[in-house]
């Protein structure tokens, strides 16, 4: 039998106050957010709390919201699996345009590559990560590349024309 989403909402609500906050299920899984400063001691509880058994980290990933507030330009997701009960949660943490958290790789081994590859990707800096650096792009490259900074396309490009890539344009 699943763990009760109700249960889950009260121990983390009992441990950490309003340092966690907007539980919602999303798609069928349980999702809330938690602040950053304390994501670490949260995910920790999640795993080590012996009801709730969240011992496997399915998936770390950073997302870029360049129309969110400066507060909110980034976000760190953590989706975790309690193999017992078969029970997925996700838990989210905004960070402002400067994106740093820590590391959870002391918890999940897993987490070193997942976390190089948001740091390679977003430029998210994970404080404490035993070797964080590029992994897929180039060391001297100095932008993040699923940053959303920069428009899809050039629009001062004449060398294409709009007709081979699926779009007519407006007048025909």
């Amino acid at each position: 039998m699943a763990l009760e989403t109700v249960h889950i909402q009260e121990k983390l609500t009992q441990q950490f106050g309003e340092n966690v906050f907007r539980f919602e299920m999303q798609r069928d899984i349980f999702s809330f957010e938690a602040n950053a400063s304390t994501i670490h001691a949260v995910i920790q509880f999640l795993k080590e709390e012996e009801e709730l058994n969240f011992h496997f980290l399915t998936d770390l990933a950073a997302v870029h919201y360049p129309d969110n507030d400066a507060d909110h330009q980034f976000a760190v997701v953590y989706q975790l699996h309690n193999w017992v009960e078969n029970t997925r949660i996700r838990v989210r943490a905004y960070l402002n345009e400067n994106p740093v958290i820590d590391t959870i790789t002391d918890l999940f081994l897993s987490a070193n590559w997942m976390e190089r590859e948001a740091f390679d990707f977003y430029g998210v800096d994970f404080k404490g990560h035993p070797q964080l650096k590029r992994i897929l792009n180039m060391d001297e490259m100095e932008s993040f590349p699923l940053r959303k900074e920069f428009p899809m396309e050039d629009g001062g490009r004449t060398d294409k024309d709009d007709r081979f890539f699926g779009r007519t344009p407006v007048n025909c």
